[in-house]
């Protein structure tokens, strides 16, 4: 069984290899916008997680193989809803139950505060989607972008 640990801010960088690997799956798997991911830098995005972790708005859990993080989950809690913000296992990793580890940790961590509702937004071409419908997600709204150059 995978060892699930969260972590505190001070850790959040060690998240930078796995956002950058998801970077390039959503680049692959992206039907109208490959190239877009992420809009903003990876840097950026794991100080902004720890800013999360320590103002409480979020928890992360990470799994670690020698040391090194091969996969994590970050989730909010508002009230009684939450929200998987992310889940990212390493490419070379995928298909080895992490992933079904992570999501056991966030809905403990939700059963624990008692949240009834949760939501979850897939890139559109993301087969993980089949991986979240396992779970009971269903899909409620559509969220549509259009890409304008104006110069």
């Amino acid at each position: 069984m995978d060892k699930i640990r969260e972590i505190g801010f001070e850790e959040t960088y060690r998240l930078y290899e796995c956002m950058e690997d998801l970077a390039r799956h959503h680049n692959e798997v992206s039907v109208y916008f490959k190239g877009d991911y992420p809009s903003i830098s990876s840097e950026k995005i794991v100080r902004l997680f720890g800013d999360d972790v320590k103002e409480g708005r979020s928890h992360i859990a990470v799994i670690e193989d020698a040391g090194k993080v091969i996969g994590f989950c970050k989730i909010n809690i508002s009230g009684k809803s939450g929200v998987l913000d992310y889940l990212a296992v390493l490419s070379q990793e995928r298909g080895k139950g992490h992933g079904t580890a992570l999501m056991d940790w966030a809905f403990r961590k939700f059963d624990e505060s008692k949240v009834d509702n949760v939501e979850v937004k897939v890139i559109y071409g993301n087969d993980a989607v089949n991986f979240y419908k396992k779970y009971g997600f269903r899909e409620k709204s559509v969220l549509m972008n259009v890409k304008r150059n104006i110069f």
